[in-house]
């Protein structure tokens, strides 16, 4: 195994705190959203969580296209992660959709799975987190 890249981070408070990257090119505030009696009007955990997910799954995805030698048209990838609570336990899901109108419907529905199956994060979260993969043309 080759590591190609390690991104480091702190945390100082918790979800009403601060994150930064011990390169500094990160650094902001978060906060917890209005949703968790929180203050909102920052970032927080799970947002940064869908942003890095979005951008690696994306990534994916139009790295199958280019195998598959199909021509993926001006696309998005939304990715939702949800925090939620049974009684005591917390623990996350999320909802993956890919939208590429104009696409053919069962085509855009095999990248995204074969995209789901290569990409780095959903690989971390299979077994571990509830992820759904719908498609949008």
């Amino acid at each position: 195994m080759e590591t190609l890249y390690t991104a480091t981070v702190s945390n100082v408070g918790g979800r009403d705190g601060d994150v930064k990257s011990i390169d500094g090119i990160l650094e902001m505030d978060i906060k917890r959203p209005l949703e968790m009696h929180g203050e909102g009007g920052a970032p927080n955990p799970e947002m940064l969580f869908a942003a890095a997910y979005s951008s690696c799954y994306n990534g994916a995805l139009m790295a199958v296209a280019k195998r598959r030698e199909i021509v993926l048209p001006e696309h998005a990838v939304e990715v939702s992660i949800s925090l939620n609570q049974d009684g005591n336990n917390m623990f996350l899901s999320g909802k993956i959709t890919v939208k590429a109108p104009g696409m053919n419907h069962d085509q855009l529905q095999q990248l995204a799975d074969t995209a789901h199956a290569a990409c780095p994060y959903s690989k971390a979260v299979k077994g571990n987190m509830d992820m759904k993969v719908q498609v949008l043309v």
